[in-house]
């Protein structure tokens, strides 16, 4: 099947040959290619009917299910914004995001409906939300709410959909920066397009795979699982556990040939058998969202010999960076690899120049998938999407390319290895986490008087959130301080620590709060923790 013919997000679901191919499993039913490209054109009709113009933002608020896929695909297909709203987020989280793109339609369930009652009249631009069951009969009258199945039965003639071409905006995906609430990082259809062309290249997938969507699709590597199986003809398996066992047995039940997740679910799936059978058609294992402990590298690869294993290392802005081949994986585990198919990977001094073998920099990435920057937010956009230096003086329009905010350095191979990050973000269950987010939920407490929130260094996590607290008043609820992140905050997002301080925490010259100090105090802290 040519590449080149695929060029926009809807191209990926052209039958082509495959017509009777499952193309998704949700809840053990399989959807054909012809079905799923049927019912993304049906979901695209739905939403122009409601008049929307090109461009406009839709957001999904569900979990891994059928009319998830719909929903972003025929959004796609219409020449609308598709918005995937993680479905661990809370209403604060999630009236953020609506907030923040203007978002017109909201596909939901009438449950999480409910839950976000309090941040929807705060949503001026929210016009309709679809319930893929019924709908509540006691919805806002401020939004209309209609149920996804009329939404998909319109009977007046097909509407035209939107011009689109590769470069226009396709979706927004919501991603931490170090200070202040979640950024919206644009990507174009090609973006998405040449992210599944570039990594289902070096994965080798092909239309006999079965890949398992464990991840979220909010995160760009749990979404690539659906542009990769798409590309090639493969099947996308959607699952939602709630116990890591639940997944070892659908890879056993689904013969799974793919598999791709972040450290502490590698971790949480080692701790439990597996079935003999599921090395037997495991084709291969993907990391990503964070460097895998050796350990653990180690147990997977005993438990599933036949299994190729890839290290890979990515970033919102650019959607897939580098990976490590499976052959490099024993003489160099701690690589995060080279770039992938069609991007450049930099290393880069403060000055632009390159940096020598072994020399720490800033990752740069150039190519097709650097993403078209922030929503709204055109000076957050000027600090990570730069003019790339040194180009020939002929070369009139500058190239773009994302600065990355991590420290890496390349060995005489070519081999890239991570060192750190340059802000404070807090990199944790895959998840880039802003610290300043945090704060603001505790603060909101009125418990304290002052708050910092660090970043940890954990065996299984990557790292743990860490708390450092002056209380309000010589007392503090400390369980009280807890239940209110829990309250308010996604899992991955409570701290695992609350460190209570008398008087004033410790300053930089600048005045601010100095993380860095405080860290340095934690540093030990989870040593050989083991994952709760």
């Amino acid at each position: 099947m040519s590449t080149i013919t695929r060029t926009i997000v809807s191209d990926l679901l052209r039958p082509e040959g495959r017509e009777a191919r499952p193309a998704i499993r949700s809840d053990g039913i399989d959807v054909s290619y012809a079905a799923l490209q049927s019912e993304c054109a049906a979901f695209a009709q739905g939403l122009l009917r409601l008049n929307l113009t090109r461009g406009e933002r839709v957001a999904i608020y569900l979990e891994k299910r059928r009319e998830n896929i719909v929903a972003m695909f025929g959004a796609a297909t219409a020449g609308l914004v598709f918005v995937p709203v993680n479905p661990l987020l809370k209403a604060d989280q999630v009236g953020h995001i609506l907030r923040d793109c203007n978002v017109r339609v909201l596909v939901t369930s009438a449950d999480r409906l409910a839950l976000l009652a309090p941040t929807l009249a705060s949503c001026e631009d929210l016009r309709v939300a679809v319930t893929v069951d019924a709908a509540p009969a006691d919805a806002s009258r401020s939004l209309a709410v209609m149920e996804w199945a009329a939404l998909m039965s319109g009977s007046d003639a097909a509407r035209t959909v939107h011009r689109v071409i590769d470069t226009d905006l396709a979706a927004i995906f919501y991603t931490s920066g170090s200070t202040g609430r979640p950024k919206g990082v644009m990507l174009s259809q090609r973006n998405i397009v040449w992210g599944g062309i570039s990594v289902s290249s070096y994965l080798g997938n092909h239309a006999e795979d079965r890949l398992l969507a464990a991840l979220p699709l909010s995160f760009d590597a749990g979404f690539s699982q659906l542009t990769t199986s798409f590309h090639t003809g493969a099947c996308a398996v959607l699952h939602n556990f709630f116990l890591p066992k639940d997944a070892i047995r659908a890879l056993a039940a689904e013969r799974i040939t793919g598999l791709t997740a972040v450290p502490p679910l590698w971790f949480q799936l080692i701790q439990h058998p597996w079935p003999d059978s599921v090395a037997d058609h495991l084709r291969y294992i993907a990391n990503t969202g964070g460097r895998m402990p050796r350990t653990t590298l180690d147990a997977l690869r005993s438990r599933l010999p036949k299994t190729k294993a890839y290290l890979m290392y990515g970033l919102t802005e650019a959607f897939r960076s580098t990976y490590l081949p499976p052959e490099e994986v024993d003489r160099r585990p701690d690589s995060i690899g080279k770039g992938i198919p069609n991007a450049e990977i930099l290393v880069l001094r403060e000055d632009g120049t390159p940096c020598a073998p072994r020399e720490p920099g800033e990752l740069v990435h150039r190519g097709a998938l650097v993403g078209m920057g922030y929503w709204n937010d055109p000076e957050k956009t000027a600090e990570r999407y730069k003019p790339l230096p040194g180009r020939e003086g002929g070369y009139v329009l500058p190239e773009y390319a994302v600065f990355s905010g991590d420290t890496v350095y390349a060995d005489e191979e070519g081999f890239l290895y991570f060192v750190g990050r340059r802000d404070e973000m807090i990199k944790t269950s895959g998840y880039r986490v802003s610290p300043t987010e945090i704060e603001e939920v505790v603060y909101r407490t009125g418990l304290v008087a002052e708050v910092a929130a660090l970043g940890v260094a954990h065996d299984q996590l990557g790292q743990a959130v860490v708390l450092v607290v002056v209380p309000a008043k010589p007392e503090i609820d400390v369980a009280a301080l807890k239940a209110a992140c829990q309250q308010t905050l996604p899992g991955y997002m409570v701290p695992k620590h609350i460190e209570l301080r008398t008087g004033n925490l410790p300053r930089n010259p600048n005045g601010k709060i100095d993380r860095k100090l405080l860290a340095d105090e934690f540093r030990s802290m989870f040593e050989n923790a083991v994952q709760s």
